[in-house]
């Protein structure tokens, strides 16, 4: 079981509902995390997908994820709402926020939803894209469970690598999609490294004396990750802004724990999440907006390229070329992760049912 497989995106999604089913999770909750983990890995967004599980699996044992969340509304006006997750996976309250902030937008013009008592809610960009294949424009943001940027000229982390995600809608074009980490890469980038067994770049962490960290894995082990930008004379000040931002929108607003502030010894963490949806035509008559857009995209594909063997891409255009991809090939899972995701299923109970394609 050491090699790499590849998965159809229907099995893949019956591996994560077994074991989460095995795990007690509501059913509701098990359809919106599944979904949303399974639209990452098609993506190609693999460090917020299934490598997720064995971070999952460990905070369910903890005793901090609440399998069967009370997710409920907690403050509500037509153009805003606040939740408490309730102490679940972040997929299934963040599912709820985004789709209400929806909602509401398309009555009254925009609307913000925070999520506040939540947990990792994947990737971010999958919900900003739910908007805008709704016509929407559509802003997410999301705190992370401890600290690990650290900020420019600083010796410890103080933000975590708390994710941007823009989308707006078109007519022709895709969807033009930002997601964004706000250090250097996301803690993900590094497990990947670490489990393909590859050395890092210099630039996207830091050794406690604060020089370039190299080894993935002791990189995973302290977690101290440089701002986009990844040094002063690269302007990671910018990053470090970003990151700030991205807390005061997700933890500030939301009501939820400020990372440096959440580091206790048990109990459910507090993560937050913010959500935004603007309805273009309040703005704009008719299609003008998705037209500019479009407009723009060509003109941006058509910049004449440094290497014509390498066009230029629009934000969003590597996601949904691996999207297309996957959808017919399947998605691509390394023989370590198998072995973990074996490994999950047997202490949870659950079938394997990637035991067929593994052998």
């Amino acid at each position: 079981m050491s090699g790499e497989i590849t998965v159809k995106a229907d099995v893949l999604a019956e591996q994560m509902t077994a074991i989460f089913r095995a795990w007690g999770m509501a059913e509701d909750a098990i359809g919106k995390c599944v979904e949303i983990m399974l639209e990452a890995d098609l993506m190609g967004i693999d460090s917020h997908g299934v490598t997720m599980l064995p971070t999952y699996e460990q905070l369910f044992k903890d005793g901090r994820l609440e399998m069967n969340p009370e997710v409920k509304v907690v403050k509500e006006t037509p153009v805003m709402a606040m939740i408490d997750g309730g102490g679940s996976l972040g997929h299934y309250p963040s599912s709820i926020a985004m789709d209400l902030a929806i909602e509401k937008a398309k009555k009254v013009g925009m609307a913000a939803v925070t999520v506040r008592h939540s947990n990792h809610y994947g990737a971010a960009g999958v919900y900003a894209l739910r908007a805008a294949r709704h016509g929407l424009i559509g802003i997410s943001t999301s705190s992370v469970w401890n600290p690990a940027i650290v900020p420019t000229r600083a010796a410890e982390p103080m933000f975590g690598t708390n994710p941007f995600a823009f989308a707006a809608p078109t007519r022709k074009n895709r969807p033009f999609l930002l997601d964004m980490a706000t250090s250097t890469v996301a803690i993900g980038k590094l497990k990947l490294a670490w489990l393909a067994g590859k050395t890092l770049p210099e630039g996207w962490a830091l050794t406690p004396e604060g020089k370039p960290e190299l080894s993935a894995e002791l990189a995973m082990a302290t977690r101290l990750m440089t701002p986009l930008g990844g040094s002063g004379t690269m302007s990671s000040h910018k990053g470090y802004g970003m990151a700030a931002m991205v807390e005061i929108l997700s933890t500030m607003l939301a009501g939820a724990t400020y990372a440096p502030l959440r580091n206790r010894p048990e109990g459910h963490y507090d993560i937050g999440h913010f959500f935004f949806a603007l309805d273009p035509h309040a703005f704009r008559d008719e299609t003008d907006f998705e037209d500019e857009l479009d407009a723009m995209i060509d003109r941006l594909h058509n910049a004449r390229p440094v290497d014509p063997a390498e066009p230029v891409l629009v934000p969003g255009d590597p996601e949904f070329d691996r999207r297309a991809k996957r959808e017919r090939d399947g998605i691509p899972i390394a023989g370590p992760m198998v072995e973990m995701l074996a490994g999950i299923a047997e202490r949870a109970g659950a079938p394997f049912t990637l035991a067929r394609l593994a052998a």
